[in-house]
């Protein structure tokens, strides 16, 4: 039942925004952390931003910092990726994530979605 998938990636210019969208099943929304992550080809995974789904709180990735940000539609079982002035250097497949309480590591991940951004 258990379930991510992101919708929303796209071919974009740089400078211009773009938002991400990752649906969830119930029981994988109501985990401890949702986030999303990009990974270029023949470079390592990189953690973007996340969410807490106790507190509210976020983090941000340090090369995205004051450009994207993350959020929840709790009514849809949805959290977002807003990203605003995209640089080349943002292409990437962006994954969105799931983590539970007392898990090292993120349980549950999308197929992700390809995001280009062009010159």
């Amino acid at each position: 039942q258990a379930r991510l998938v992101e919708s929303g990636g796209g071919l974009v210019q740089a400078g211009e925004s773009l938002r991400l969208s990752c649906v969830a099943s119930k029981s994988v929304f109501n985990s401890w952390t949702l986030a999303w992550f990009r990974q270029a080809p023949g470079q390592d995974r990189e953690f973007v931003a996340s969410i807490s789904r106790i507190s509210g709180g976020t983090d941000y990735g340090d090369s995205v910092k004051g450009r994207f940000a993350i959020s929840t539609d709790n009514a849809n079982y949805t959290v977002f990726l807003q990203m605003n002035n995209l640089k080349i250097e943002d292409t990437a497949v962006y994954t969105c994530a799931a983590k539970r309480l007392g898990r090292s590591g993120y349980d549950f991940w999308g197929q992700g979605t390809q995001v280009t951004v062009s010159s």
